[in-house]
């Protein structure tokens, strides 16, 4: 019984793989979709983690202990 389950889990992953695959080989206007969904993406968390969100506590405390109490603080406090 177990290794008939088994058998059909392998033969049921493998038709999904083989329809996102077949899928994505013969789409022509998805692939330029898709690479502009990655574009995105890449700008959304690196390019804007660069700019607009600066690593606040590396810059203004010098060890972690200093950190921890600054992050405890912010929690408790509010």
């Amino acid at each position: 019984m177990i290794p008939y389950i088994v058998q059909s889990a392998k033969k049921g992953i493998k038709n999904i793989w083989l329809f996102y695959y077949n899928g994505f080989r013969e789409m022509t206007v998805g692939k330029t979709l898709w690479l502009i969904i990655i574009i995105k993406l890449f700008i959304f968390f690196v390019v804007m983690k660069l700019f607009f969100f600066p690593d606040f506590l590396s810059t203004n405390f010098e060890n972690d202990e200093d950190r921890a109490e600054h992050v405890r603080h912010e929690l408790t406090s509010r």
